[in-house]
């Protein structure tokens, strides 16, 4: 209320406005509190005590009337047990934060008493996922702590949220239940499986490195020619005895050595895979080259489909590019890809990786055993010319083999293992 305003009367109405304003936002925080803690139970019997007291009296019942007070009794208990504050401790440590899948994963809860007297035992939940632990914990003298461990599931990939811990208060029927959080949030990684590929297995990469190409650079290894020299052109490179006969400075001109960039394109369409255990052995294919490379510390760009937001007037032509800075960082990228529907297909990937990749020399295309050849080589003629495309299918049905399609190397694999083996053939083929 704003303005000019006189008299005693208005002092009271904007008394009355600001005691009124300041009551409601009690209330809803006192009504938000009761929502979070009184049962669906609980308000059940809220409403039925009163209706019982109400409907006995007027009918003259005294069974009714004994009932209704009763449940007024029951619900005093129930506020009693759920009333109260814990004097303890509680901590939550996961000892990896990172495991592979089927690796075994556990954590650890610390209870502690920091008082001098003694606490009841109290019983604790930790949310794992979409699943749920209780851990009942023993009575503490003062001073003590007490360590429980609990395993964490690893049978999928992805990222599991480990937490919080909390413990409830609340009475024996249900009525009340009060939860107090401890602790925060712990992510744990659960990496898809790799398998270690020695470098030297790649042959067809290690071929291209250092070789030379029709692109002229003013600074390399592998001489080309001598022209005349122009404002800027760095005087180290000048050729003095070619300068002298001249009569001008003349520069030498290298050919551009190739460095070996490889591209890993992991299809998530849904349509090149036939199961979902053909996607996770690709995944763990992607995750096996991308770390090897990593280590090996070659320039690798490892790129996933990018998905088409619903109600879309058109395809998204894009590409999402996966963190290679470090082995941990692309394993953990890779934790959280899925499959979808709406995910381009490897044809559109390779595509895309084409156009917004430059200095390409091997590109790794990963699908599963429901992509065609035919697909197959329109996604290796969406590179630059004089890319080498190798395309590993992940078929766990069939047996694992090689073969050349056209310019494109075929591997087949129907296990991790089986990526090791079909590589190292590609040095003698």
């Amino acid at each position: 209320m704003v303005g000019d305003r006189q008299g005693f009367s208005a002092d009271i109405v904007v008394l009355i406005v600001r005691l009124g304003r300041r009551l409601a936002l009690v209330l809803s925080r006192g009504v938000e509190v009761a929502s979070s803690v009184v049962t669906p139970v609980g308000w059940a019997l809220l409403v039925l005590t009163p209706a019982c007291l109400v409907a006995g009296y007027a009918l003259g019942w005294v069974e009714l009337v004994t009932v209704g007070f009763a449940l007024v009794v029951i619900l005093i208990l129930a506020v009693v047990t759920a009333i109260g504050r814990s004097v303890f401790t509680i901590a939550l440590d996961l000892p990896h934060s990172r495991v592979a899948v089927g690796d075994e994963a556990s954590g650890r809860v610390t209870v502690s008493n920091p008082t001098r007297r003694r606490v009841l035992g109290i019983t604790v939940e930790i949310p794992i996922g979409a699943g749920l632990v209780e851990l009942t914990l023993p009575g503490l003298r003062g001073g003590e702590s007490v360590d429980e461990t609990f395993e964490v599931p690893t049978n999928k990939r992805g990222v599991i949220p480990v937490g919080p811990v909390r413990t409830v208060r609340g009475d024996p029927i249900g009525l009340v239940r009060r939860e107090l959080d401890w602790t925060d949030v712990v992510e744990l990684f659960v990496h898809p499986r790799t398998i270690g590929i020695p470098s030297t297995s790649t042959g067809l990469i290690r071929d291209l490195e250092g070789s030379p190409t029709r692109d002229l650079s003013p600074s390399d290894i592998s001489f080309h020619a001598l022209r005349e020299y122009l404002p800027g052109d760095d005087r180290r490179h000048i050729h003095w005895k070619s300068s002298a006969r001249a009569g001008t400075y003349m520069v030498r001109q290298f050919e551009e050595t190739r460095r070996s960039h490889i591209v890993i394109a992991l299809s998530l369409a849904n349509a090149d895979f036939a199961t979902e255990e053909e996607f996770e052995l690709g995944v763990g294919v992607a995750a096996s080259l991308g770390v090897r490379a990593i280590r090996d510390a070659r320039e690798v760009s490892v790129v996933v489909s990018e998905r088409t937001p619903e109600f879309a007037k058109r395809k998204t032509l894009a590409v999402r590019p996966l963190s290679t800075l470090t082995p941990t960082r692309l394993l953990d990228d890779l934790s959280l890809v899925a499959y979808s529907e709406a995910a381009l297909g490897i044809s559109d990937v390779a595509r895309v990786t084409g156009e917004q990749v430059a200095g390409i020399s091997v590109a790794f295309l990963v699908v599963g055993s429901t992509t065609g050849i035919g697909e197959l080589r329109a996604a290796a003629s969406a590179f630059p010319a004089g890319v080498e495309t190798v395309a590993i299918v992940c078929d766990p049905e069939t047996v694992p083999g090689l073969r050349r399609v056209a310019d494109m190397t075929v591997l087949t694999v129907g296990y991790l293992e089986d990526l090791q083996k079909s590589l190292a053939r590609t040095v003698a083929s």
